[in-house]
């Protein structure tokens, strides 16, 4: 595992000592009105002198306007190149802040902090960046790794279930592309657990490893993404929806039923495995209601999607629970068909 990820529940002097050896110009914080409240009473005494910057909190708000507030508040601070942003939130803040400063007079320092499960399993590791544009997810962004990751499982305390489950979809698919043992074990037992910290370990221990192998996702880093073609699609889709809003990773357990019906189809999963999948994600997962509509609309989305090539859909497939595969096109009837599916579950 990368040596700048620090997992446990007492990592946090590491964000001190993080912030003391490398001798920062400037330290500023990006927060939003939740972790302002519930984390940043946590991280304050490990921070040396700083500021605050607010933002609005939820994936509606990871936009360019955002972003220019981010900008514009850095500059009134006077951070410069050799300043760093600490970036404690969800996916949300990670994401944004960590374009936010990776873009600042062509790029400063960030260390993200995550405190939900969702962002401390994913999206806090690898150094994707990026924000939300004209209702499609993460379409403006780029690869910027973070000095540091600090990862402290007590900030799940905060969460509700459904941020946890959200967070919990990740997790499963690092299962289902990297360790069908896991898999296994863990369809018997749920989402129930009293050790986070051993989940998070052997999650980002997976992602990390992906990423290390390929890191501006040239070939073997694309299965992370298994599940995220028809996911984004519906989150992108239901985001422009008021009142029917998923959270990423509700988005990507739809993805996922649907990408494991298309790696049936395509002969690399069979009936056996679909089902063992099928089974485990609706015991956790409430189902989406889709109309024909819905799902004519979601699978357009699709063609948007960054892994596309040449107009072709290219999806990451599962060859058998435990393994992926890349670069496998699929036709916008199939999208379409993989939606029926579900609905039908």
């Amino acid at each position: 595992m990368n040596e700048s990820i620090y997992i446990g529940r007492a990592v946090l002097p590491q964000l001190k000592a993080v912030l003391q050896n490398l001798a920062f110009s400037k330290v500023a914080v990006l927060v939003d009105e939740n972790t302002l409240h519930h984390c940043y009473p946590q991280v304050k005494a490990y921070l040396p002198e700083h500021d605050l910057i607010q933002i609005q909190s939820g994936e509606a708000h990871k936009t360019l306007q955002t972003c220019e507030h981010i900008w514009q508040r850095m500059t009134e601070l006077n951070l410069d190149r050799w300043s760093v942003l600490v970036n404690l939130g969800g996916g949300v803040i990670g994401d944004m802040g960590g374009f936010c400063a990776a873009t600042f007079k062509r790029g400063m320092y960030f260390v993200q902090v995550p405190t939900t499960l969702l962002a401390q399993v994913d999206a806090s590791v690898g150094g994707k960046t990026g924000i939300d544009f004209h209702g499609l997810k993460n379409h403006i962004g780029v690869y910027k790794e973070p000095r540091a990751v600090i990862i402290d499982p007590t900030f799940l305390n905060t969460l509700p279930q459904r941020q946890l489950k959200s967070g919990y979809a990740e997790i499963i698919k690092h299962w289902l592309i990297a360790d069908a043992a896991a898999f296994e074990e863990q369809r018997h037992i749920g989402l129930f657990t009293d050790d986070w910290d051993a989940l998070i370990r052997h999650s980002v221990g997976i992602k990390s490893a992906v990423v290390e192998a390929d890191p501006l996702e040239g070939g073997y880093r694309k299965v992370l993404n298994f599940g995220h073609t028809v996911g984004h699609a519906v989150e992108s889709y239901l985001m422009e929806k008021p009142g029917r809003e998923l959270l990423h990773g509700e988005a990507i357990a739809v993805g996922m039923l649907c990408e494991a019906y298309l790696s049936m189809k395509h002969d690399l999963l069979n009936k056996r495995e679909l089902d063992q999948i099928e089974t485990f994600m609706v015991s956790i997962y409430e189902k989406v209601k889709l109309t024909e509509e819905d799902i004519q609309s979601m699978a357009k989305l699709a063609l948007q999607d960054k892994k596309n090539t040449h107009s072709t859909i290219n999806c990451t497939l599962l060859q058998g629970i435990g393994k992926a595969v890349w670069d496998q096109p699929v036709t916008l009837a199939e999208i379409q068909e993989s939606l029926r599916y579900y609905q039908l579950l």
